[in-house]
């Protein structure tokens, strides 16, 4: 079906009132290409009746012209959203056939603005991992190349988007999730500012730095959609009090932006070569346009690493001591006492990766070990900040690969945990930091794998972010044409 890769198109092909293109219409191409897409993984449940009432219903409103600002928008979300009367797992054998009793705020405020939410989508599970291998339902396939990994921990969000299987996705991103797997898939994934957008209904990961952010095909369509997810929520004591700008309507400046690029980064040994050089294609590109790229330098890049896996685990294993066996979620058939309800349900339910960041946590938070790990790694977070923000004082943007490879081969890299986080180097900078980020798509290497570039802006900058991104995909799109 042509003319569908974005919501304004959508909106101006439906308000012509045309019965050959109406949203049921529009909402059964979708399940038709979820069905014909089944082998990628990317769904974990499908609400396809759900999605046709809802269609009828929406389409009144448009031909009445009463429908919201989403009317038109097949969005799918990640399973650790929580939807009211549906079930969420966070793709965790642990909470397998929980049904959420309510709706997490930013579900509440799509369905407010008639967007039609067709499904859960696959993740790894409670989002912990760089290329949904994790999840409690196997891995997603990579659209581009199936044998390639989708990416993480949003993975069934970008594939679903990539392979045309709807509109739009909401992920997460802890330090990464939503830009390493678009950039994986060669689609567009925004992180905004931590406090952006209410966390409340969001199955918990590392509770100081989770962001829901969107995954589309185009700017205009991550705009529209933080513009209706992001504000103020009297259920989120973390969500920022500042008014939400019209991101949809900003217009575009006409000026000459100063965009600094880490040195480092650029000469890091674990830079893929085809990456490197879209990198550096994407500077001359800039630099041709009249904008000011030059580069800087971050000392500070070996540690984001360490840094932001001793906070998050510490995070998680405080996080996730909830999943006992007892209150909720998966209870182990094998147990006979408490202690043992409590060791069989956790060993049962978890798995392996889980399980790793859990006892690694509770190790940094432990007596003896608090203050050699996880205050110094709050100290260094601090210091990542500082410098991050020292930089975007006297610049824009800030300029770096999305990921430092392609999507590598299902299950290359799944026995060598350590290669898979040093996979985050460089997205959990702007999670440090609390800055908002996109990843980009930076054409394909010679394999047809997508590659991302990513842009961190200033703390609630995602009006700039957005704008110098149109004209970003705007100037590359001209000189690959070229």
């Amino acid at each position: 079906m042509e003319g569908i890769s974005s919501l304004s198109n959508i909106q101006s092909a439906l308000t012509k009132q045309d019965q050959k293109f109406t949203l049921p219409v529009l909402v059964e191409y979708y399940l038709n290409r979820i069905s014909e897409k089944q082998e990628l993984n990317a769904f974990v449940e499908v609400f396809a009746d759900e999605a046709r009432n809802q269609a009828l219903q929406v389409q009144s409103k448009i031909n009445a012209g009463t429908a919201g600002k989403l009317a038109g928008m097949v969005i799918g979300i990640k399973d650790n959203i929580c939807f009211k009367d549906h079930k969420v797992s966070a793709c965790s054998r642990i909470l397998e056939n929980y049904v959420s009793p309510f709706s997490a705020t930013v579900v509440e405020r799509l369905l407010a603005e008639d967007a039609i939410i067709i499904g859960r989508l696959n993740c790894d599970e409670f989002a912990m991992g760089a290329s949904n291998e994790s999840s409690y339902y196997g891995p997603v396939k990579n659209n581009a190349d199936q044998t390639k990994v989708s990416g993480g921990s949003s993975g069934g969000a970008a594939v679903a988007v990539q392979a045309g299987l709807c509109l739009a996705a909401l992920g997460t991103d802890t330090g990464g999730s939503v830009r390493q797997p678009a950039a994986f898939c060669g689609v567009i994934g925004l992180k905004p500012t931590y406090g952006r957008v209410s966390r409340h209904g969001i199955i918990s990961y590392a509770s100081s730095f989770d962001q829901v952010g969107p995954i589309t095909n185009c700017v205009e369509d991550a705009a529209i959609l933080l513009e209706v997810i992001a504000g103020p929520d009297q259920y989120d004591s973390t969500a920022s009090s500042k008014s939400v700008p019209s991101y949809s309507l900003d217009a575009i400046p006409d000026k000459r932006l100063k965009i600094a690029y880490l040195s480092e980064a650029l000469h890091s040994e674990g830079l893929d070569p085809e990456i490197k050089k879209a990198f550096e294609k994407s500077i001359a590109v800039l630099r041709e346009a009249g904008h000011v790229v030059e580069p800087v330098s971050f000392e500070l890049l070996e540690y984001v690493v360490p840094t932001y896996y001793i906070l998050t685990m510490a995070e998680a294993s405080s996080n996730l001591a909830r999943y006992d066996g007892v209150h909720f979620g998966y209870r182990s058939g094998r147990s006979s006492d408490l202690e043992s309800t409590y060791k069989t349900s956790r060993s049962e339910g978890f798995g392996p990766e889980v399980k790793r960041r859990i006892i690694l946590g509770t190790f940094v938070l432990s007596a003896g070990y608090y203050d050699a790990y996880y205050a110094k790694a709050q100290k260094v977070r601090r210091l990542i900040r500082d410098k991050t923000n020292d930089i975007l004082k006297e610049y824009d943007f800030i300029m770096l690969p999305t990921a430092p490879t392609p999507a590598f081969t299902i299950g290359e890299e799944s026995d060598d945990p350590v290669v898979n986080y040093l996979a985050d180097i460089f997205t959990v900078q702007a999670s440090l930091a609390g800055i908002p980020a996109i990843s980009l798509p930076a054409g394909n290497n010679k394999s047809g794998l997508p590659l991302g570039i990513q842009f961190l802006g200033k703390r609630f900058g995602e009006g700039d972010l957005l704008n110098f991104s149109k004209i970003y995909c705007s100037l590359m799109e001209s000189a690959d044409s070229d």
